[in-house]
């Protein structure tokens, strides 16, 4: 059973990798951003309620949030583990998360911090931007987004810091090599 939490700024790959993973050990890649929206498409309480603040423009509570991650993490398809990827973003989170799985009998076997320069996510995100069309991935953008994840994100790494479960990557190497280490780092 392998259950991991994936962390990193944007830009480091982590969804990317988080699948290459998930398929690699035929476990569920849980992004929040597809829970949400998975919720909300197929008009699930917890989606409703989640839909009633996106609508609004605010941000969708944290307990929301966690409960909805509850309920992806109570299904079936989880029960041989899985990749959580997006949350928790802050500390506060990572403390609500750690609550959660206690409570729920499961622990986090690896925390996987993927490590990039910022300059090289700068580039990155605005070559993503340029080939996929991406009007959010401008210079201004993206510095804001790197911002937002050095204040709240970033710190959680030193939250998870005394766990022998935290392992950093080096992210900026050709993404084959990223993935074999990410292997290397979670094999039994």
């Amino acid at each position: 059973m392998t259950r991991l939490i994936f962390l990193g700024p944007p830009g480091a790959g982590k969804g990317t990798q988080a699948k290459v993973l998930a398929d690699w050990l035929g476990i569920p890649h849980i992004s929040t951003g597809d829970i949400l929206r998975d919720s909300v498409a197929n008009q699930t309480p917890l989606g409703q309620k989640a839909k009633d603040y996106m609508d609004r423009g605010d941000l969708v509570p944290d307990s929301l949030i966690l409960d909805m991650i509850r309920d992806r993490l109570s299904q079936t398809d989880t029960a041989q583990g899985w990749i959580l990827d997006g949350f928790p973003r802050n500390v506060a989170q990572a403390r609500q998360l750690d609550e959660l799985l206690e409570a729920m009998g499961q622990t986090s076997d690896r925390i996987i911090n993927l490590k990039v320069d910022d300059a090289v996510l700068i580039e990155r995100l605005l070559a993503r931007g340029q080939d996929q069309g991406r009007s959010d991935d401008t210079r201004e953008v993206i510095e804001r987004r790197l911002q937002v994840f050095h204040e709240n994100t970033a710190p959680i790494v030193d939250f998870y810091g005394d766990r022998p479960a935290l392992i950093s990557i080096d992210g900026d190497a050709p993404m084959a090599e990223v993935t074999q280490r990410l292997k290397d780092a979670i094999a039994p």
